[in-house]
């Protein structure tokens, strides 16, 4: 089969499939549990590798790097150390949109990317599922307009409340460029896909439901469609709308299989707030990773009583921090298998 020119590929068979029957609303024996962030972001041994080399060259090395980037349309990408991408000349009049490369063309460009996904999934030889994702269209307009990251966001709210017309065209752009992406993902390795809206919080719930849920349900849309016609299996999608508490009922409606949420929405309520429909992906506080494993292992513990044993993927309530020590990750990850499966004997 193939989706733009990728044909899919032959892989190992999947040893442990927890993770997709959770996502899928299945049963599990335990509860699955997986970490966001960049590999580079924390691991001492991936920091000493790619001090030597530039950030994007070592993305185009599908054999140095097997991570994924935020991808520009035709736009100028730096990435700047302990600070992430930046963009030297952002988007400032609605005439820029012009010099935008066309989204259509976006996925062919990217061709190291999906490099970097099959081997990946050919390397972890069915031992996990391996994670797609991307950056939601407002996440990624933020970055094109703000030049990188931003305490307010002005700039960006800015578009939505002068130049509100051009502001969706642009969305519109962006969508039309992720779903290729998503798409291209799928055939070449990725089983599951997440799509991240980082930049949620930024909006509230009136610009929210105009400028990023229209596109976050137009995604997944698109991308199960997509998928269905190149003759690929369909595979869980997940959104994760950092500090989009307000949309909760809306985001598990957005036609997902799991929301992510982070660590200031009570487990509990954001079930009641769902429904039995979807599966919930979170919450632990990143920072719970700096206190004491014990400690670790008591959080992990009422989390999980929180979640309850179904429809539930453990995470953090967002991304590990450069300076988080390795063997507090491992805990994390060991104290969920442990009291899950605790959980379920009870």
């Amino acid at each position: 089969m193939e989706a733009n020119g990728l044909r899919a590929q032959s892989f190992p068979e999947l040893k442990n499939d927890t993770f997709l029957r959770a996502a899928w609303g299945e049963e599990t024996d335990y509860t699955p549990v997986w970490c966001m962030r960049q590999a580079g972001r924390y691991l001492p041994e991936f920091r000493e590798t790619r001090a030597s080399q530039d950030f994007f060259s070592t993305c185009r090395s599908p054999e140095a790097c097997c991570e994924l980037t935020l991808q520009a349309l035709g736009m100028e990408v730096t990435m700047i150390p302990g600070k992430g991408p930046s963009f030297p000349e952002p988007l400032r009049e609605e005439r820029d949109l012009e010099h935008l490369r066309d989204p259509a063309a976006v996925a062919s460009e990217l061709g190291y990317v999906f490099q970097a996904i099959t081997l990946t999934r050919q390397k972890l030889a069915g031992r996990v599922p391996l994670i797609g994702f991307a950056g939601a269209p407002w996440t990624l307009m933020t970055y094109m307009i703000e030049g990188g990251s931003s305490s307010t966001m002005a700039q960006a709210k800015r578009w939505l409340y002068q130049r509100p017309q051009a502001s969706h065209k642009l969305l519109r752009i962006l969508t039309d460029a992720l779903v290729p992406y998503l798409v291209g993902q799928v055939a070449a390795g990725a089983q599951a896909l997440q799509l991240f809206e980082s930049h949620a919080g930024h909006l509230g719930s009136e610009l929210f439901s105009k400028f990023a849920l229209p596109y976050i349900r137009d995604v997944a849309k698109r991308v199960k469609a997509g998928l269905q016609e190149a003759g690929l299996a369909p595979v869980p999608m997940i959104i994760f709308a950092k500090d989009g508490h307000f949309a909760l009922e809306e985001l598990a409606q957005a036609g997902y299989e799991v929301v992510g949420i982070d660590w200031t929405v009570t487990p509990k309520k954001a079930r009641e707030r769902v429904g039995k429909m979807v599966t919930l992906q979170g919450n632990l506080d990143p920072c719970a990773l700096y206190a004491s494993e014990e400690e670790i292992g008591r959080l992990v513990q009422q989390m999980l009583d929180d979640f309850g044993p179904q429809r539930y993927i453990a995470n953090l309530g967002h991304g590990l921090y450069p300076d988080m020590d390795p063997e507090h990750v491992g805990a994390f990850v060991d104290a969920v298998h442990k009291h899950s499966r605790l959980l379920r004997q009870n």
